[in-house]
């Protein structure tokens, strides 16, 4: 029988998805188990990667379930991003997961800075293409040199989702280059881990798993593991990376003028850049490719922000068709500037432009002339206007110049999002039919590292779904929300002081 198949899986926050593609892209099965998430105390986000395992299993059994193992010529794995786990020397975590989300170390962030050698935030960004923040795996590992000594001091290996997730495949811990950057640990110009970084956190490179190019091989699968999944032993295990540069290559967004947007959880955008620009306007990533870089923006409150609002101020499950229809054609129905209202999204605090942990969600002009849509229209401007925002920064410090988006993810199935990103960003937003585009974002990389595609930029090619609707910006309703940004560009200056005292109020 011919391997004529590739196997994508994407470990997210909340779910493990198993996907198997054909060289056309083609779907041919698909599997998915539910994640757990874990808040033991404020601020702070756990699994056990022990639980990964468990659901990767499930969502792959899903698969080979449905089509003959032996069809499948190989599998990479894309993931939740800078999420790590502590080994021991027997394999074995030692505590559980710090996910992206957890917010522990902010207290930690200004002195694991100036343990860079004194060198301080530039030289931070300059090696590892990343700012001074607490979602990065280095300054948790530090929170855990002070507060967890014996757990640091004990951890045979750091390890990110990927990493640990091939050593239950296989046996061996190994990773990619689009899986370490994330943890602010890896050189991404010289794409290998960094002596300097690796010592402010308290550890040496030993300590991280090898890392390799996308679509390098990791290793075969194991007799266990395939017991475990129903894939067959031996199957290749190929470099992936994150979900975000996976989620780009599902959908081609290689070239600069074709960026991807991701309206999930968070609202991320990245445009493809040959050199590893830098600016506190973005974060530079590596590419999926394995050649070149993604400048990308991220907002934590996306869809989780509609989710809040909807939720726990409206009532309303947003699985329930009729009562959004009801909601988004109230919203729809409405001008730009929702009747007044300006929305600053930053209900988890601020990432790029304002690296800020302490910044805070505002809603400004409130009268009791506004209605729910009016509301829920302000808080799709508001991510829209932040994406507007970033955009604009990056036309002036790089020269970008994106021609059109590649949305995927949860609410770029609303046509009112769409439409207002559009607007607001005078992009084209293009939907696409790719619906898990992490997953075919592995399964391409698994094309090129299986010899099914002659490179990986030749697999996103051929791989890569249709447009199933493009949405390009109105010239009137482009000129207001223009103006709107304006407003908007100076809403974060002029509040950030009082945010920051009301936030550090909360905490008393």
């Amino acid at each position: 029988m011919r391997a004529d198949l590739v196997l994508g899986i994407d470990l997210s926050t909340t779910a493990a998805k198993a996907a198997a593609f054909d060289v056309q892209g083609r779907l041919h099965a698909a599997g998915r188990a539910p994640l757990s998430l874990a808040r033991p105390a404020p601020e702070r986000f756990e699994q056990d990667p022990r639980d990964w395992w468990a659901a990767l299993c499930q969502a792959v059994a899903g698969v080979t379930a449905a089509v003959d193992p032996g069809r499948i010529a190989g599998l990479s794995i894309a993931h939740q991003r800078e999420t790590f786990a502590c080994l021991g020397p027997d394999g074995e975590p030692l505590r559980p997961a710090m996910l992206w989300l957890d917010g522990r170390a902010r207290g930690h962030l200004g002195a694991v800075v100036a343990r860079i050698d004194r060198i301080g935030q530039d030289r931070l960004r300059a090696l590892s293409g990343k700012a001074a923040d607490f979602g990065p795996a280095l300054p948790k590992i530090a929170w855990l040199a002070s507060e967890e000594p014996e757990t640091h001091r004990r951890t045979a290996l750091f390890c990110d989702v990927q990493a640990y997730l091939v050593q239950a495949l296989t046996g061996r811990a190994r990773t990619s280059w689009a899986s370490a950057d994330p943890l602010a640990l890896f050189d991404i110009g010289a794409h290998r881990w960094s002596e300097e970084l690796c010592a402010a956190a308290g550890i040496t490179p030993a300590r991280l798993p090898e890392a390799l190019p996308p679509g390098a091989p990791l290793g075969a699968v194991s007799a266990a593991a395939a017991a475990a999944t129903g894939l067959r032993e031996g199957t290749p295990v190929l470099a992936g990376g994150g979900d975000g540069q996976m989620a780009g290559l599902g959908v081609d967004a290689l070239d600069p003028r074709r960026a991807y947007l991701n309206l999930g959880t968070a609202v991320v955008f990245g445009v493809f850049s040959p050199e590893p620009r830098q600016d506190p306007a973005w974060r530079t990533m590596t590419s999926a490719s394995g050649r070149g870089y993604v400048l990308e923006s991220s907002l934590r409150s996306g869809a989780l922000l509609s989710d809040w609002y909807l939720r726990r101020q409206l009532g309303v499950d947003p699985r329930d068709g009729a009562a959004m229809a009801a909601l988004e054609a109230e919203a729809a129905s409405l001008p730009p500037g929702s009747g007044g209202l300006l929305l600053l999204p930053y209900w988890e605090g601020a990432m790029n432009p304002h690296w800020d942990p302490d910044a805070r969600g505002a809603i400004l002009g409130l009268t009791d002339a506004h209605g729910r849509g009016h509301v829920y229209r302000a808080l799709i401007e508001g991510v829209a206007l932040e994406q507007a925002l970033v955009l604009d920064l990056m036309r002036g410090a790089a020269g970008i110049e994106v021609a059109e988006f590649a949305a995927v993810g949860g609410v770029a199935a609303s046509d009112l999002w769409c439409a207002v990103m559009a607007d607001a960003t005078g992009v084209a937003i293009e939907r696409s039919e790719t619906v898990e585009a992490a997953c075919l974002g592995a399964a391409m990389c698994a094309a090129a590292g299986a010899g099914l595609a002659g490179s990986i930029e030749a697999a996103a090619k051929a791989m890569r779904g249709n447009a199933t609707a493009t949405f390009h910006p109105d010239p009137a309703r482009r000129e207001r929300y223009a103006a709107l940004l304006e407003i908007y560009r100076d809403m974060y200056p002029q509040l950030s002081g009082l945010l920051r005292r009301l936030s550090a109020f909360t905490r008393d």
